[in-house]
């Protein structure tokens, strides 16, 4: 079902041969661009009109009634309630922990710098509601923010055809977090919408310092034409999947998580990296039962057997570690001996899951750790959401007239050196009185 790549023996850099999803978000920058347009200059007519094009809903309003939130709260499944919250309590634990504290260097008697993390003002959090929906994002995106003291969140979701709104399980996924702020509006115009605001409707859409959330190509493209106007976290293509392993793992394990991240979308990565021959074939068969009894057969069928998923043979456990640095997965498993030495050792990975009980969807839900992560091999130079997402440095500056004078002659021979006499200029008028 996988195709393979067999890099034993290759001296390659192996980013040329490995597999990746196909995403061209610069043609869909151009296809969204009218309608981010349109959402600036006409606001919340504008996006009525996009959705009721692209999404087929005709919306009573924007922003979805307090009622509606209450009510989803109210019927929601104990068992849903149950997990929702325990994922939330495990979420804050590890985000209150990565709050960073202000720290002050002293460089002379009277000479400081200090380093300050402020929340950003206002942000838009984006929950995508097409193939699936995920109240575990609402999870992922707000509890971050909130642990980053962030005052005002807004939360927006694809509006469901049957009833206008977004899904119900996500309604209540916000009112167990507190957020009261939020829109049934998808796709590129739920971007421009945060990106702008609106005032043409009660109540307003005030607009956000920053947009956060994974979503389809059509997100990504309208983020990158808003980036610079807000703050974007990641421009996320699709879902991937790798997994290092030797001879000691699990084919069963193995199989099964392959298959639980090509449930996402037809254009889901899952990528196995090994020297085992014996475990490809194992897998394999076990590829063939279970694929046969998942619920989401042909989306699963089309993810596997797609360009982006592969079973890459290596020659070793050395070769397998370059080769998993070089594709910088949204989410690496490790399934060999002595797999936390190994994982620590891994550079590139948007979150490494340790051992045979670590597996992806421990992540998607109840870990602690954040499942929005970067994709397409971002993870080489991006990391995933979390506190530090939502904090601004911002670094406060005091020289007292002696520390300043200590360091004058060094501003002025730099000045002079850029040959911007003006700044030398600004330090020495302060000792000619």
């Amino acid at each position: 079902m996988l195709n393979r790549i067999d890099l034993r023996g290759s001296t390659e850099d192996p980013r040329r041969l490995l597999p990746r999803a196909a995403l061209d978000v610069s043609v869909a920058t151009e296809q969204v661009r009218p309608t981010v347009e349109a959402v600036h200059e006409h606001g919340a007519a504008a996006i009525r009109e996009a959705t009721h094009r692209f999404d087929r809903v005709d919306l009573k309003q924007l922003r979805v009634p307090a009622e509606a939130i209450a009510a989803a709260e109210a019927g929601l499944d104990p068992a849903v309630r149950a997990a929702l919250l325990e994922s939330i309590a495990r979420a804050r634990k590890v985000h209150l922990d990565q709050r960073r504290q202000e720290v002050t260097t002293v460089l002379s008697q009277g000479g400081t710098v200090t380093q300050r993390w402020l929340p950003v003002g206002r942000v838009g959090l984006y929950v995508p509601g097409g193939l699936a929906v995920y109240p575990s994002s609402v999870v992922m995106n707000v509890v971050p923010a909130q642990a980053a003291g962030v005052e005002s969140i807004a939360v927006t979701s694809p509006p469901q055809k049957d009833t206008g709104l977004p899904n119900v399980n996500i309604l209540a996924a916000c009112a167990l977090l507190g957020v009261d702020e939020v829109y049934a509006v998808g796709g590129s115009q739920a971007i421009a919408m945060f990106g702008y605001g609106y005032t043409d409707e009660e109540p307003a859409c005030a607009p956000v310092d920053m947009i956060t959330g994974p979503g389809n190509v059509w997100v990504t493209a309208a983020k990158r034409l808003l980036r610079g106007t807000v703050g974007i976290d990641a421009e996320a293509g699709p879902t991937e999947i790798a997994i290092l392993a030797d001879d000691s793992a699990d084919p069963r394990h193995v199989a099964a998580d392959l298959i639980s991240q090509a449930e996402h979308d037809p254009l889901a990565a899952s990528v196995l990296v090994t020297s085992s021959t014996a475990l490809v074939e194992a897998v394999e068969a076990e590829l063939a039962r279970q694929v046969g009894a998942t619920k989401h057969l042909q989306r699963v069928t089309d993810a596997l057997t797609g360009a982006q998923s592969a079973i890459v043979l290596v020659d070793d456990l050395e070769q397998g570690l370059r080769v998993v640095d070089a594709y910088g997965a949204e989410h690496l498993e490790i399934q060999t001996r002595d797999p936390r030495a190994v994982a620590e050792r891994v550079r590139n990975a948007g979150a490494v899951f340790v051992g045979a009980w670590s597996p992806v969807s421990l992540g998607d839900y109840c870990a602690g750790s954040n499942h929005v992560l970067p994709t397409g091999g971002c993870a080489r130079h991006s990391s995933g959401l979390s506190t530090q997402t939502f904090l601004r440095g911002v670094q406060l500056i005091e020289y007292s007239h002696d520390a300043l004078r200590e360091v004058a002659d060094h501003v002025m021979a730099l000045s002079d050196a850029e040959d911007l006499p003006a700044h030398g200029a600004a330090v020495k008028v302060r000792f000619n009185q």
